[in-house]
């Protein structure tokens, strides 16, 4: 099996995975998983697809992330990690897809407008 090479994005955070088989090893901008995503939810966001699958042990996954924050990477990574089990079998597609993980989060932060405080507020009103 050779390389697959799959991109995952969430916010503006972009996830770029390498996955090869192996022994179930994650390495995220050359640290381990979990040197990288500190909290379990963070660690559970990455290995979900593969728990789904039951594939924890079957793959080395290298990854490189960079944008946004720490949560909106965690997602990213998920996405792309979904992507490359779908191209391995087409069957973990069945099992991915109810739960929500091939779906790209189309979410980004409202920009801000001029004239107001942020995207929505509104400088202070004053009538007199």
């Amino acid at each position: 099996m050779e390389t697959i090479h799959k991109i995952g994005r969430r916010k503006t955070a972009v996830a770029r995975i390498y996955l090869t088989k192996g022994k179930g090893k994650i390495t995220i901008n050359n640290r381990e998983l979990d040197n990288y995503f500190t909290t379990p939810t963070l660690r559970y966001k990455v290995q979900q697809p593969l728990m789904l699958t039951d594939n924890e042990k079957a793959y080395d996954i290298k990854v490189n992330v960079f944008g946004g924050g720490i949560t909106g990477q965690a997602e990213a990574v998920r996405l792309a990690i979904s992507r490359a089990m779908c191209e391995i079998n087409e069957e973990h597609r069945l099992v991915l897809k109810p739960e929500g993980l091939l779906t790209r989060d189309p979410r980004m932060v409202e920009r801000k407008k001029f004239g107001q405080k942020k995207a929505r507020k509104k400088f202070q009103f004053s009538k007199r």
